[in-house]
């Protein structure tokens, strides 16, 4: 493979991991591969606007009637059924080496993963395997963190397979917990000090792989 590996990003929020991704891009921390496509499930994403203001085509595949997007972004409405065929069919068609889950609030397929074997990492905000599997997502996460009292928690970057959380592991990177943390106080030092450093890292050990061999 020349050049760059292709990365898509899929996202269903705000889009703060992507930012990440496409600020280290930017820093040269990524320079090894480049976004070339980021897809939302939700017309109200604010990861669309990131995209867009990076330069990097968006687009909504979503399984809501009548769903518009404030981001001016083509939007696929589909069945429940055609959902994941739409989302692989704008992967392929714009020859992708590497799927980024990035706050995608959908479980996807096993059908879908195996299409895409040892494509797709995610990361995930605590060290698996604590506090992950099905049902722990977003604060819910941090609460268990708290909810347990645990002194260092942080955050994992791994494979996705068909098991939630259960894929080979890439990355990890601790964090402490500090007294009086709220699950969002948490969150964002999770982020900051895990999530936003060994996400880029690990694409770009991964894009770098894939060009060069």
């Amino acid at each position: 493979m020349e050049g760059k590996a292709r990365i898509a990003v899929l996202v269903s929020g705000g889009g703060t991991n992507l930012q990440a991704i496409l600020d280290a891009q930017k820093a040269g921390i990524i320079s090894s591969g480049e976004v070339s496509l980021v897809i939302s499930n939700k017309a109200s994403a604010y990861g669309l606007q990131r995209a867009k203001d990076s330069g990097v085509e968006a687009m909504v595949i979503t399984r809501k009637k009548g769903a518009v997007s404030e981001y001016d972004v083509p939007v696929i409405e589909c069945s429940k059924e055609n959902f994941e065929t739409e989302i692989i069919k704008a992967i392929d068609e714009r020859d992708i080496d590497l799927i980024v889950l990035a706050g995608f609030m959908c479980i996807l397929s096993e059908d879908f993963i195996k299409h895409y074997e040892d494509m797709i990492i995610n990361v995930h905000p605590s060290l698996i395997p604590s506090f992950c599997g099905e049902g722990f997502y977003g604060l819910k996460v941090h609460e268990a963190a708290l909810e347990k009292g645990v002194k260092v928690t942080g955050a994992t970057v791994h494979y996705v397979n068909e098991i939630p959380d259960g894929g080979r592991i890439i990355a990890q990177k601790a964090v402490c917990v500090e007294e009086g943390d709220t699950p969002e106080v948490l969150q964002r030092r999770v982020m900051e000090e895990a999530e936003w450093i060994i996400l880029p890292q690990s694409i770009e050990r991964i894009c770098y792989e894939r060009i060069h061999n």
